[in-house]
């Protein structure tokens, strides 16, 4: 997905978005270790994933097409507050679905 699909960059997130081949969207997480503790990197997986089970996936169940996600960390993420990470992630969600 990272050579074929369209990408959608923001301050915190890399996104990519492919047509799903199911019925149903889906979402991928990278966190790169970028030098940061296993304990920074299983916060801010949890963070993504709290993100895209609880806004994302739900969002584009409901309006949007049948998309896989793949989001990729970026460094600033790691000192990002919950409210700005999520923010950046509906974004670049939102710019996904208006170029498909």
């Amino acid at each position: 997905m990272l050579r074929e699909g369209a990408r959608q960059r923001t301050r915190l997130a890399d996104l990519y978005w492919r047509r799903s081949v199911e019925p149903l969207p889906r979402m991928g997480l990278v966190v790169p270790k970028l030098g940061y503790r296993i304990v920074d990197r299983n916060r801010i997986k949890r963070r993504v994933r709290e993100i895209g089970r609880s806004m994302l996936l739900p969002r584009l169940r409901q309006h949007g097409p049948e998309l896989d996600i793949l989001i990729r960390i970026r460094r600033p993420a790691y000192r990002a507050a919950y409210a700005e990470l999520e923010l950046a992630i509906l974004e670049g969600v939102e710019a996904a679905c208006s170029n498909t």
